[in-house]
């Protein structure tokens, strides 16, 4: 059950040690007025699985959106199994290639949403990132889970679990960050000015 639900034993530990750092405020999200919110910025370790997928099922649903990999090759392709899961869900990962963080613009309006709350620590004592509003992705699935294991490798049941997890919530933000969908979105090219309070 463990490996199926939670990919393996650490990642139901960091699972369950991640609710109270959430609780705690030790998670180092960065919050912001959500109709601030003009694009979403998914990120993950590689790029290659869970930031790949939250893009495109963003994206089908009309969200402007970017994602990129704390550690990863540009245009990398998708994880193998990644593409399989995701397939059976309808979505198509075949053409993705990764994007490492170092490439990251950030922009006005932009959210950084991630998979887990050591990704947000990273974030935090990055000079050039540590203002950009964040927070954790799978605060919007059902139910809430702030830590969004790595399913790179794992067991392909895992693999699909946890992209059904991120589709519930990217779906979820369509009506969290209106502002995010292109109609309603300028798209600034606008690098992040001061406005964003440190912290």
């Amino acid at each position: 059950m463990i490996r199926s639900r939670f990919g393996t034993l650490r990642g139901l530990v960091r699972l369950a040690l991640s609710y109270p750092q959430y609780g705690l405020g030790l998670s180092a999200v960065h919050a912001v007025d959500p109709a601030r919110v003009r694009r979403l910025v998914f990120l993950c370790q590689g790029n290659i699985c869970r930031s790949a997928f939250a893009d495109i099922v963003a994206r089908r649903a009309g969200l402007n959106v970017a994602s990129y990999g704390l550690s990863t090759d540009d245009g990398r392709p998708a994880h193998g199994p990644a593409i399989e899961a995701a397939r059976a869900l309808g979505y198509d990962l075949s053409l993705h290639q990764a994007r490492d963080i170092n490439g990251y613009e950030p922009m006005d309006g932009d959210l950084i949403l991630a998979m887990e709350v050591r990704q947000l620590h990273r974030l935090a004592v990055d000079p050039r990132l540590a203002r950009v509003p964040r927070t954790l992705l799978g605060l919007w699935a059902q139910p809430a889970m702030p830590h969004l294991h790595d399913p790179y490798g794992l067991d392909d049941r895992y693999m699909a679990q946890c992209l059904r997890r991120i589709e519930g919530a990217v779906k979820k933000l369509i009506s969290a960050f209106p502002g995010a969908a292109f109609s309603s979105s300028s798209a600034s090219d606008r690098a992040v000015p001061d406005q964003y309070p440190s912290g």
